[in-house]
């Protein structure tokens, strides 16, 4: 069990409720000055993005992909009186956001969501641990590519069939399906972006949608649309099966 994952995703409900191997990526050839690269580190298998600050100040920030709106404790909200904040990736590249306050229960200093990246995209390398802010949107080269409505989606066919699983990077697990059982781990057969993952061992839940998670989505390098509401796989060569 993840109970960790568990209270991020009540906390991202409630606050829903409340308002060289370089060269081989897709888009190596492309122009750079549209982009933002921002380091990151993993802990519990979950995104945190150590070298960025909101309001000028360092904190353990997650990133969530399928949040639609950031996420910001009292303990840091109550440290300006302003109710817009502004996020620093870099010392050029700053991005302002107004974030619903919310008790994150030491998970984190904030959640940054969909909102801050407004109608642009961002890119996420597991191997090399960086997400990358594209104002330029997707380069879809190379990339399988899926359309959405709502919260950012793949297409995973399990056991032969296909299933609509939100990318959700508040979880460092595989993938979380929707099931009435009172098992609360097995194994499916699982295929993604034209990949044969084998049988891979997941999670169920009592959840509306599956959810796919950060031990699934390191195999691949992820781009989310927001703008375009599209989301691209491009199966990263650099990472085992």
């Amino acid at each position: 069990m993840y109970p960790k994952t568990l209270r991020i995703a009540t906390l991202l409900a409630l606050a829903a409720a409340a308002l060289s191997c370089a060269r081989i990526l897709p888009w190596s050839h492309e122009p750079v000055g549209d982009e933002v690269n921002v380091a990151f580190t993993l802990e519990n298998n979950l995104l945190f993005l150590p070298s960025t600050t909101i309001d000028g100040r360092s904190g353990r920030y997650l990133f969530s992909s399928c949040a639609p709106r950031s996420v910001l404790d009292p303990q840091v909200a109550s440290l300006t009186r302003e109710t817009s904040h502004t996020l620093a990736l870099n010392q050029k590249e700053s991005l302002h956001f107004t974030p619903t306050i919310l008790d994150l229960q030491n998970v984190a200093d904030a959640i940054l969501g969909a909102d801050l990246w407004g109608n642009h995209a961002v890119t996420i390398d597991f191997h090399s641990a960086l997400i990358t802010y594209q104002k330029s949107g997707i380069k879809p080269d190379g990339m399988t590519l899926f359309s959405f409505q709502g919260e950012p989606s793949v297409l995973i066919n399990v056991n032969g069939r296909d299933v609509s699983a939100i990318v959700d990077t508040t979880s460092p697990d595989t993938l979380i399906l929707p099931a009435a059982t009172n098992r609360e781990r097995g194994k499916v057969r699982l295929a993604l972006a034209g990949t044969e993952l084998g049988q891979v061992d997941v999670r169920f839940a009592d959840t509306p949608r599956a959810r796919i998670g950060n031990r699934l989505l390191s195999k691949f390098l992820v781009t989310i649309d927001y703008g375009k509401r599209q989301v691209g796989l491009w199966r990263d060569p650099r990472i085992a099966l």
